[in-house]
């Protein structure tokens, strides 16, 4: 998941997924064995990709996700169903449902994350950076789970540099 919503540089505008071999050659690079190809596999990843950096950012503010957004991730994810995968030695597993391909099939893995990260308890530490020039989405592993910023070295400083300067403009 984290791979499918960093597929856009919001700071340069660069998105992976419009670059040459498109969505197909993300796809590929996912596993999944028959991407198809066209405007609509583009569609559909760019709407799930931003779907869920919208609820990365509500993880990263502590909020709940907007209607809209969690509309359109259900109609994404009952469009591509999971199965529950059953082994020899009886591990489970949720896996895409048989004959998916493309997009849904990808999406399917996403919702099969996302599950097991529910389940976990990890899924809430998946969050966006808050600095509007940025928006990656990264893993929070610090100890209270508070991180706000992708890196603090960059994003994490420029915007403590941005609320000194207003503090010193204020006091002036």
């Amino acid at each position: 998941m984290q791979d499918l919503v960093n597929t856009l540089d919001i700071e340069t505008g660069a998105d992976a997924l419009s670059a040459d071999g498109g969505p197909g050659a993300f796809l590929r690079a996912h596993g999944v064995a028959e991407p198809g190809a066209g405007e609509r596999e583009l569609a559909a990843l760019q709407e799930l990709r931003e779907a869920l950096r919208e609820v990365c950012l509500a993880h990263t503010a502590g909020t709940g996700v907007s209607e809209r957004t969690a509309r359109t991730l259900e109609r994404l994810f009952a469009a591509a169903p999971l199965v529950l995968a059953v082994a020899p030695d009886g591990g489970t597993a949720l896996r895409p449902a048989p004959g998916l391909g493309g997009a849904a099939q990808f999406t399917a893995r996403i919702a099969a994350g996302i599950a097991t990260a529910v389940a976990d308890g990890t899924w809430t530490r998946l969050k966006a950076c808050e600095a509007h020039d940025c928006r990656w989405v990264f893993y929070d592993r610090s100890p209270a789970g508070r991180s706000r910023w992708c890196t603090m070295a960059v994003c994490g400083s420029r915007a403590k540099m941005r609320t000194y300067r207003a503090r010193r403009a204020e006091s002036e």
